[in-house]
């Protein structure tokens, strides 16, 4: 008996079975279309989670900019001026 693979993802024969069902229920014309609709998917999954990804790395860039400020302004303030 084999072992599935990490989180339990068929192997071998079992993906012949998917794939004859697949072909079975949707019929070989719709196939290539569900491919394509999935990569596009995909395609755009991968877009909006690196939008998110690139949005959280400028807000984490923003606030250690604003705490240096604050604290060049805090020192700033702290040291004796010369007149």
């Amino acid at each position: 008996m084999n072992a599935p693979l990490a989180f339990g993802l068929p192997q071998g024969p079992e993906w012949i079975i998917i794939f004859v069902v697949v072909l079975l229920l949707f019929g070989a014309k719709k196939i290539p279309e569900l491919a394509r609709g999935l990569g596009k998917s995909m395609g755009e999954f991968k877009r909006a989670r690196e939008d998110f990804e690139r949005e959280i790395h400028h807000a984490e860039t923003e606030v250690s900019k604003e705490k240096e400020e604050s604290r060049i302004k805090e020192v700033a303030g702290k040291e004796p001026r010369e007149v």
